[in-house]
């Protein structure tokens, strides 16, 4: 039995410990002890918040199993993307160029700095240990953020995004950065990733990225293949993403050239699928086959979300937990949750 729930301040050590094992340059999970701790402080803070519109609250999330075993994962949303400034990306445009003197009409595909994803709830920080065995926990990390999402709107935007990690070779060196930041920032792509801890918000981006249109035909064959495509390491939280609604279109990361997945919160299975229900008696099982549903507590401060499976609990409006769901998510007979199919 694996759970959902908010990182805790007693959490810390393990999170280093997650930090130190992630690949650098692919994860925006947290990396140094100070941000770990800046970044549970600042969950802590907003889930105890009572905001009236998205503000720069963000919520850190924890995957851990009752089994007594360390954390599993952790992944984190923010209201906001924007909220210390602006988030910057990349968006693809098309130039149209005419010569009519020669005759002669084209497109030129054109890579825009701009700052149109400022006002997106974001997803981010998603690490997963056993990743290749951990398709049931990986869904639950990263849809559970979701969930709480539908648990509480009012905390949210009505549109999302994910940053997908993108194409690095075995050395971290990233033909994107390469082609591009490199040539604007004079450092090594890990280093400018260290610097700005992921946040790409920071003014120093405004400062010295470019602010013209970038050609992409005049990029190096390498860094034009390496655009809008996936990391290995992203291929997993992108298949759920999917999944889940989010579609890559027109924007790119600013540093690796990494897809950039949106939606809009109705396109998204969290909201337009789940289903609010009440616990009831594990004896109660309709006759159904059982499939695998997420489940999440409809509280805000004290959010759990698991998996379990149970009977559609599409027209009784109930749904039959064991006891070690009850305690994962800390919940009786009568009490409302959500469920929405794996």
């Amino acid at each position: 039995m694996f759970v959902v729930r908010p990182a805790e301040t007693s959490d810390i050590p393990a999170l280093e410990a997650l930090a130190g094992i992630a690949m650098h340059g692919v994860h925006t999970l947290p990396r140094t002890r100070k941000a770990i701790e800046r970044a549970v402080v600042r969950s802590i803070a907003s889930f105890a918040s009572c905001p009236e519109m998205p503000g720069d609250e963000s919520y850190f999330f924890v995957l851990e199993s009752h089994a007594g075993k360390p954390l599993a994962g952790a992944a984190a949303i923010s209201a906001t993307a924007g909220a210390h400034g602006a988030f910057f990306a990349f968006r693809n445009d098309v130039l149209q160029q005419v010569s009519r003197d020669l005759d002669i009409s084209h497109n030129v595909h054109t890579l825009t700095l701009c700052s149109d994803l400022s006002g997106y709830s974001q997803l981010s920080g998603f690490f997963l240990c056993e990743r290749n065995r951990a398709w049931p926990q990986a869904s639950l990390l990263s849809r559970a953020r979701l969930l709480f999402a539908a648990v509480a709107p009012h905390r949210f935007g009505d549109k999302f995004f994910a940053a997908m990690p993108g194409i690095t070779d075995a050395g971290l060196r990233s033909p994107f950065w390469e082609a591009l930041g490199r040539k604007f920032f004079q450092m090594d792509f890990l280093e400018a990733e260290r610097m700005i801890e992921g946040a790409r918000n920071r003014t120093l981006i405004v400062e010295l990225m470019p602010h013209y249109p970038v050609y992409v035909p005049l990029l190096p064959a390498e860094a034009q293949a390496a655009m809008g495509r996936v990391h290995a390491e992203g291929e997993l939280p992108f298949r759920i993403l999917s999944g889940e609604g989010f579609v890559p279109d027109e924007y790119i990361d600013i540093f690796d050239g990494g897809p950039v997945l949106r939606a809009r919160r109705n396109a998204l299975r969290s909201f337009s699928a789940s289903m609010r229900c009440q616990v009831a008696d594990a004896g109660g099982a309709g006759e159904a086959p059982p499939s695998a549903y997420l489940v999440a507590a409809m509280r805000e401060e004290k959010f759990r979300a698991t998996v379990i499976e149970c009977s559609s609990p599409e027209w009784s409006g109930q749904v039959s937990l064991p006891a070690d769901a009850r305690r994962a998510l800390d919940v009786a007979d009568g009490d409302a949750v959500l469920c929405v199919e794996l």
